[in-house]
């Protein structure tokens, strides 16, 4: 039997880099699979006042830091919610003000600076575990995260390729989404993604022991049901009116070839498992910014398929 653990959409945070890759011991898991959206979506400054004393914002709420420990303490609580924490002067605040340029750079380097730490920390905690770990970027990841992925011994990059899971089961995962408002990085028509799908698909893959490990949902689901927006990009209805914004092609695919199990993430909202003609498809739902890792835990096996599947909020 194969027991693989899923999470998806940590967008940054640290403490739940930390918990996935715990989550091999914690679930006795023999497969870690992290989907896409990996890194953060902002920068938090922490700035040093006349008085020595300093200042931080998080979640609009500002916070006077008295001392080296307080500074300590807010860059992690600022590491678990999924930003890059950093210390700046008024001039170096300034400069960037005058240069969106110099800032898009900055915020750059320090995603690409934390994702080689958690390469580094995966390396040394899941050495000699005789377990995988495979991570695929998501829409909201630039294409240079992969390059530092390639660089991890125990981390592999499973973007685009089928990947041999053990036990029999195959693996094929693409991070890409169909088009969004946000024009993010890794966006493609319906088309494109088709094509993505079908470049990855063999005749010697056996779709009873294939798992799909899709960012996108697919469409119409349920896994896929998002807070409608309105034109300038506001929720509707206080988030009450929900839409489908899946992927058609996904659907398609997973229609057409009924892999045993496929993989999603990309809507936070929406956690949950529905059955697809035979195929089980779950969405492992993100709740990062409370430092709270959502995944799934799924037991393969390869006369019976999917044996058990249990979703995981720790």
């Amino acid at each position: 039997m194969l027991r693989l653990f899923f999470a998806t959409d940590i967008h940054g945070s640290d403490v739940c880099w930390k918990k996935f890759l715990n989550a091999s011991k914690f679930y006795q898991a023999n497969v870690l699979v992290l989907g896409g959206d990996m890194t953060g979506k902002a920068l938090v400054p922490i700035t040093e006042l006349p008085d020595g004393t300093f200042k931080a914002t998080l979640l609009q709420q500002q916070f006077i830091l008295k001392d080296e420990d307080e500074v300590r303490d807010m860059e992690r609580r600022v590491s678990s919610r999924g930003y890059y924490p950093f210390r700046a002067s008024q001039e170096q605040l300034a400069e960037f003000a005058a240069s969106p340029a110099k800032l898009d750079a900055f915020f750059h380097e320090q995603m690409l600076r934390v994702l080689e730490q958690w390469m580094a920390l995966a390396d040394e905690r899941l050495k000699g575990l005789g377990m995988r770990c495979f991570v695929c970027p998501g829409n909201d990841d630039p294409p240079d995260v992969d390059e530092v992925l390639r660089t991890a011994r125990q981390v592999q990059l499973a973007e685009g390729k089928a990947v041999e899971l053990g036990e029999g089961f195959t693996m094929i995962s693409t991070g890409w989404s169909n088009l969004t408002p946000w024009q993010t990085y890794r966006e493609c028509t319906e088309a494109d993604m088709t094509a993505k799908i079908q470049a990855m698909i063999t005749p010697q893959l056996d779709m009873r022991r294939t798992v799909f490990n899709f960012h996108c949902p697919p469409y119409g689901s349920q896994l896929d049901d998002a807070p409608e927006i309105d034109a300038d990009l506001r929720v509707k209805d206080a988030g009450r009116s929900l839409v489908p914004v899946g992927s058609t092609a996904v659907r398609d695919a997973i229609l057409q070839y009924q892999p045993v199990l496929s993989l999603h993430g990309h809507i936070h909202e929406g956690k949950g498992a529905v059955r697809l003609k035979k195929t089980l498809s779950i969405n492992a739902g993100s709740a990062y910014e409370q430092g709270v890792l959502q995944g799934a835990v799924v037991d393969l096996d390869q006369r019976k398929g999917i044996k058990s599947y249990t979703l995981t909020t720790g």
